[in-house]
């Protein structure tokens, strides 16, 4: 059989056994949104899936299948809802998603998850999401139980971002399809990449407070937040050598 790190891969004898073992699990969150003209609208799936995988193979873990919709894109942050192709979950349908996978996992025994971020709009929604498990399966019940909760753009150093970004790091807000999502999909899926179709037409400039329900008229007609100019596969790597490197580190750490 398989030695994939990829739990829906296995058969349940062997998800168990590795369970047992003590194999922290994974579970990547993601979104379907637009990311310019220049990617596929996976962007947010692939990455946390290829990042959680290689950290599952250094720790012996195992990788849930990705959550590929996400809590509602924003403006700000993600280009928000004027864009075809982007596929939103309510932040409530997304928190119990989280709930519930992690329930479940806790039934099974499992008492090491990571969860691991790639749309930026998640973050609180996880959050609610593990404390309504927790809620759910009593704090002192979980008392073994150890989640550690990862947006994959926390991990970068700051000297790959110096390195990356001479002229200074625009904030994770506005490298919305930019330089570090453009250049971690040149390094893992590049077919999913055509840099001759990037307009660059940002980086946005936005307002100091949201506007509802007008559409925002800061949000660049590419989709793209910030800038391509700097992607390349190589930046890429830098920056999933760092994402893993932290993640692992961070395992070893709090699981110990």
């Amino acid at each position: 059989m398989t030695d994939s790190v990829f739990y829906a891969e296995l058969p349940w004898p062997e998800v168990e056994a590795r369970i047992t073992a003590g194999a922290p699990v994974f579970l990547p969150l993601g979104a379907t949104e637009q990311h310019g003209r220049h990617m596929a609208l996976n962007v947010d799936v692939v990455i946390p899936t290829a990042i959680a995988a290689r950290a599952a193979a250094e720790l012996g873990g195992l990788v849930l299948p990705t959550v590929a919709y996400g809590n509602r894109s924003q403006p700000k942050t993600g280009g928000g809802p004027g864009f075809p192709g982007t596929l939103n979950l309510t932040a409530q349908t997304f928190s119990l998603i989280v709930r519930d996978v992690i329930c479940d996992l806790f039934r099974q025994n499992v008492r090491k998850i990571v969860t691991v971020n790639g749309h930026y709009e998640n973050i609180g929604p996880t959050i609610e999401g593990i404390e309504l498990a927790l809620d759910a399966i009593g704090r002192d019940r979980a008392a073994d139980l150890v989640i550690l909760r990862v947006d994959h753009w926390d991990m970068v150093r700051a000297e790959t971002l110096d390195r990356i970004f001479p002229h200074g790091y625009p904030g994770i807000e506005l490298e919305h399809a930019s330089v570090l999502e453009t250049s971690m999909m040149m390094a893992l899926r590049p077919e999913l990449v055509d840099l001759s179709l990037a307009r660059h037409d940002g980086p946005a400039a936005f307002l100091p407070y949201d506007r509802f329900p007008k559409p925002c008229a800061e949000v660049p007609p590419s989709g793209v937040l910030s800038l391509t100019e700097g992607s390349s596969a190589k930046n890429g790597d830098l920056l999933l050598a760092d994402c893993v490197a932290g993640i692992t580190a961070a395992a070893a750490r709090e699981f110990n």
